[in-house]
């Protein structure tokens, strides 16, 4: 009956996230979509509904190992709220992840660790990387953000491959995400409803790496966050993350996107193609999707 987690989710998100949206804009937890010319306020802390749907669908069918990964999913939700709220240093909120990753040193998953057909076994450090595994991919999807769809889609995107690859308590935790993220799109595709804030963006990508953990398949989901690292590592690179001081995106009258005067990974698409903004959402996206594929054929590869 656990196959029936991934439609709960989905029909759970799909309805909620409408409520929550509402209530949340009526309670003035908003924020701005500047990527629009006329800059809406958008109701934040969305992801919400997704802290409430993934657990509640999996509740029936909880076993150890999927309530540990649970915990640690509430946890990141938990810190995305505090930030949403009260717009957290970067600095802070790593510190506050790598405190809410600790349950994932006791998911009982093997100490080895497959990388292109070679096994690597970290012993008793393996926990400390469970750690700071969660903990990155959790704030590296937090990152690439700011676009209509852009996170939950590639966060579904990885999600449905991963469930693919794994088996067990992983592949459901990763299918009743997938679901999850799916409803919740719905109404965060542009033109957005409902913006996921670090409340979205944290717990899913803390779920992309508890799959990883629980489903032995550490490096495919390294390989998923690619685009994620990118950018990470360029605006480390090019301007420590300091990137409001250098200024932002701006929407020109045609619609169209001019990039950044600051490097990131979205703004070299931008200097490249002449994109809107769903257009380079579906960019991503794709590169996303181009990457599952990539990480179906490694899987499958004797």
């Amino acid at each position: 009956m656990i196959e029936v987690a991934p439609l709960i989710g989905l029909t759970l998100t799909l309805i909620l996230t409408p409520y929550l949206a509402k209530t949340l804009k009526n309670a003035g937890v908003v924020g701005r979509d500047i990527h629009k010319p006329n800059r809406p306020e958008v109701a934040e802390m969305g992801g919400l509904a997704l802290l409430i749907a993934i657990p509640f669908a999996l509740a029936p069918f909880l076993d150890a190992e999927t309530a540990r990964a649970l915990i640690t999913f509430l946890l990141f939700g938990v810190v995305g709220v505090i930030d949403d709220l009260t717009a957290l240093k970067q600095s802070h909120k790593v510190a506050l992840s790598l405190l809410a990753a600790v349950p994932a040193a006791f998911l009982g998953a093997s100490s080895e660790v497959s990388v292109f057909g070679y096994t690597i076994n970290l012993g008793i450090l393996y926990p400390v990387f469970a750690v700071l595994f969660v903990t990155g991919s959790a704030n590296l999807v937090n990152m690439l953000a700011g676009f209509n769809g852009l996170e939950v889609g590639t966060s579904a995107i990885a999600l449905a491959f991963l469930a693919a690859i794994t088996d067990g308590p992983a592949r459901w935790l990763a299918l009743t995400g997938t679901g999850a993220a799916l409803g919740f799109l719905w109404w965060n595709r542009y033109p957005a409803r409902v913006f996921p804030g670090d409340t979205g963006t944290l717990s899913l990508g803390a779920l992309i790496g508890l799959v990883g953990i629980t489903g032995k398949v550490e490096v495919c989901a390294a390989v998923l966050l690619v685009p994620h690292f990118l950018d990470f590592t360029i605006k480390a690179l090019g301007v420590r993350f300091g990137v409001r001081k250098h200024g932002r995106t701006e929407v020109m009258p045609d619609g169209t996107l001019k990039a950044p005067p600051y490097p990131s990974f979205l703004g070299l698409i931008m200097r490249r193609v002449r994109v809107t903004e769903p257009r380079l959402v579906a960019i991503v996206w794709g590169i996303e999707f181009i990457l599952g594929l990539l990480v179906l054929a490694l899987h499958l590869s004797p």
